[in-house]
């Protein structure tokens, strides 16, 4: 019914008016006494094949909702009620940013996919802090997996973004399970050049070290983008090594254009941004299976990219991918996506 009926409709406006208007009408709907009870019951399955433990912490399943969804921390706990075994906020930035012009998404509907160049508009590390902590407190509140991913703001400099990255880490600690850390969007001038490994080592050692100074270190993982090049990816593979984080997340968006259904025209008036969904599928497949059987499967992945059914999810965890993420895949198969996915694995 999601796909015929209601996204036809939501598909006539303009994708990011649809996409507050959807969290919107969520949040007030799950406000009703009694729904999230209902959400449980129609959208979440609970059986102990589908758990997980990767990096010290036990999944309920291993389908997860990317960043990018959730960027303030507002509907964790609805998100849960909706099937999905973890929930990553974020990105999110030390200093409240607005992120870049409107319009800045687009849907590649022939191609099931979206153009983003959102540019990391959120409130801020503190705010989201705050609202994870209070989900966490409420009573009974059902308990899901919380990733924080983090960023630095746009005016910071490469060679400052360090501190951004720690003054996040500090705010959200208490807050968060595990920690994504965003060095591949395409959308913050110049933030991929941290994926260098000279910057990254550097940035990832300092997080390491403040994580090991606290009593409970929580798993680090990096997030990378899928256009890496082999040698990139080797020298990602070595700065997991070297610096002795928990994983990696693989992949963000993509800049290539290529192969895509919808016309070379329309996506050039869409311009610049990272793009999502199925056209991303193979790429972040290939590059989790590299990762998986260079490393000798040495640390865990979870694999985005492009993931719409149980079909696509089992391609990534055949890949190497311990667990699974999407976003696009949500908006395109409706909210009983996690459902039909942890289904479709259990089979």
């Amino acid at each position: 019914m999601y796909r015929r009926l209601i996204l036809p409709i939501l598909f006539r406006f303009d994708a990011e008016t649809i996409h507050h208007f959807a969290t919107t009408m969520l949040k007030l709907a799950f406000a009703v006494p009694g729904m999230a009870a209902l959400a449980r019951k129609v959208y979440t399955i609970d059986d102990p094949r589908l758990a997980r433990t990767v990096f010290g912490l036990t999944f309920p399943n291993p389908v997860g909702l990317a960043a990018g969804f959730d960027k303030n921390a507002e509907l964790v706990s609805e998100l849960s009620d909706l099937g999905f075994g973890f929930v990553e906020i974020g990105t999110v930035t030390p200093r409240p940013q607005p992120g870049n012009p409107r319009p800045r998404l687009f849907r590649l509907k022939a191609d099931q996919g979206l153009i983003n160049r959102m540019g990391f508009n959120n409130r801020g590390s503190g705010p989201a802090a705050g609202r994870l902590r209070q989900f966490a407190q409420a009573k009974g509140t059902r308990r899901v997996i919380i990733g924080g991913n983090i960023g630095k703001n746009k005016d910071t400099a490469n060679e400052s973004a360090l501190s951004d990255y720690l003054i996040c880490f500090r705010e959200l600690f208490d807050a968060v399970d595990y920690f994504a850390v965003n060095v591949s969007s395409p959308n913050t001038p110049g933030l991929r050049d941290l994926q260098e490994r000279e910057p990254l080592t550097r940035l990832l050692s300092a997080l390491q070290k403040e994580n090991k100074d606290r009593p409970n270190p929580k798993p680090i993982l990096l997030k990378i983008a899928p256009d890496l090049t082999n040698g990139q990816l080797d020298d990602i593979i070595g700065i997991v090594a070297d610096t002795g984080i928990a994983g990696v997340i693989a992949t963000n968006t993509t800049i290539s254009r290529e192969c895509l259904a919808t016309p070379a025209k329309t996506v050039e008036q869409m311009g610049p941004g990272g793009v999502s969904g199925k056209p991303v599928r193979e790429r972040s497949t290939e590059v989790i299976r590299y990762l998986h059987q260079q490393s000798g499967g040495s640390f865990p992945i979870i694999g985005v990219g492009g993931i719409n059914s149980a079909d696509d999810a089992r391609e990534k965890l055949a890949a190497g991918a311990s667990l699974v993420q999407l976003y696009t895949g949500f908006i395109y198969e409706g909210p009983a996506v996690a459902k039909r996915i942890n289904r479709g694995l259990l089979r």
